[in-house]
């Protein structure tokens, strides 16, 4: 990701939220969006786990 791209990013997360948002509900919002991005970027990748795979981890 570009740091464009990123700006963009933060300038529509913080038009987003409510005005009386903290610093808090900033940081959850951006700490989100970063698991989901690198989420998908793992998947891109093919670097992923099957459903079963995950299923059998997690009987154990």
């Amino acid at each position: 990701m570009t740091s464009a791209t990123i700006k963009s990013d933060l300038h529509r997360i913080a038009d987003s939220l409510p005005e009386d948002a903290s610093y808090s509900d900033v940081m959850y919002e951006l700490y989100v969006r970063m698991k989901v991005s690198r989420g998908q970027a793992a998947a891109n990748c093919g670097d992923v786990d099957s459903h079963e795979k995950v299923k059998q981890q997690f009987s154990k």
